[in-house]
């Protein structure tokens, strides 16, 4: 009972390891011009309907209690948009004078320019007890604000080199993503009592279709005689990707901690989470279009595939601990309120 308990909460984990290990045993299957059609299937249908069932689920009625709090607002979006990416490209300046994989090392920018995740912040900030209304609206936000702000930072920090040229990038996009989010608020209007009746499984739905689109990525990459993942180089990513996570949330924990920074515990926990995480659903596909015609797209997009896990793994481990901090510090204020003056 274990084992299956296991499987079923951790199946998208397994399956990113299985679509690889399929990619790997068959890539004719999944490559530009097999059966799957992966051309027009992802690159259009695939990328669409994740939008769209993201548009569908979101649930824009809650976020307004959390959207007068601005200078949290403003400290993640800040943090994760303009200081995430930032810190990234100065530390890749450092290490690409090392052996590491250049395209591994592309691939770690491209984490640092993606938004946050609709959910997993969402989730943690929950399990702790934090903030979650905040943690909802930075996340619904900062996914509508990734749309337009990650591909001009993937542009400009990675140069504007794509075999796809910009204004075809942002047709695209708005063609695959923002008109399908749209569609899907709009259904949503008019279908909002029958899902919240029937709790449809929006995540698994996209987490399925994301793994489609992972499986028919790397079966380019493996179909290509010319592209090698050097072990070594993957293994420093995972460091270095781990090392990122730790250092970026105690570094969000210390500012937002910090005397008169006016924020609640409640507040901190929500801005570690959000501040830190990064979409997969919203970046693979992304990348998909902004770096179309690059036969090292998977090479890019296996630093995004190791940090979702990891991110996700290193929160969960740390949930009992900053949920006894969070009850700690609220205590305390509530010991600070009672004394008489």
């Amino acid at each position: 009972m274990g084992v299956v308990a296991t499987v079923r909460r951790e199946w998208f984990i397994i399956g990113i390891v299985l679509v690889i290990l399929s990619a790997k045993l068959q890539p004719d299957v999944g490559v530009k011009g097999g059966p799957l059609k992966p051309e027009i299937t992802i690159a259009y249908v695939a990328v669409s309907l994740i939008f769209f069932n993201s548009g569908l689920s979101l649930k824009t009625e809650e976020l307004t209690s959390a959207l007068l709090h601005f200078r949290l607002h403003l400290f993640v979006q800040s943090f994760t948009l303009v200081f995430f990416p930032l810190a990234l490209w100065l530390l890749l300046r450092v290490l690409a004078l090392t052996t590491i994989d250049q395209w591994l090392l592309r691939g770690l920018q491209t984490v640092g320019c993606m938004p946050p995740p609709v959910s997993s912040a969402v989730i943690l900030t929950k399990a702790v007890g934090g903030n979650e209304a905040a943690a909802i609206f930075n996340s619904a936000f900062g996914s509508f604000l990734g749309i337009i702000v990650t591909p001009a930072l993937l542009l400009l920090f990675l140069g504007s080199s794509s075999s796809v040229p910009f204004t075809s990038i942002f047709s695209q996009l708005f063609m695959t993503v923002v008109v399908p989010l749209l569609l899907g608020q709009v259904c949503r209007r008019f279908l909002k009592d029958f899902l919240e009746r029937r709790k449809l499984p929006f995540g698994a739905i996209s987490s399925g279709v994301l793994l489609l689109i992972i499986y028919t990525t790397f079966c380019d990459t493996f179909s290509n005689p010319h592209i090698e993942l050097d072990p070594t180089s993957l293994l420093l990513v995972v460091l270095i990707i781990f090392s990122i996570q730790v250092s970026f949330m105690l570094l969000t924990f210390a500012v937002s901690t910090r005397s008169g920074s006016g924020f609640s515990p409640a507040d901190t926990v929500a801005i570690m989470f959000c501040s830190t995480h990064k979409s997969l659903t919203l970046g693979i596909p992304m990348l998909k279009i902004v770096f179309a015609g690059y036969e090292q797209l998977s090479l890019i997009s296996v630093p995004l595939l190791i940090y979702h896990p990891a991110q996700i793994l290193l929160g969960s481990v740390l949930v009992p601990s900053i949920q006894s901090w969070m009850k700690a510090q609220q205590k305390v204020g509530k010991r600070s309120t009672l004394q008489p003056i």
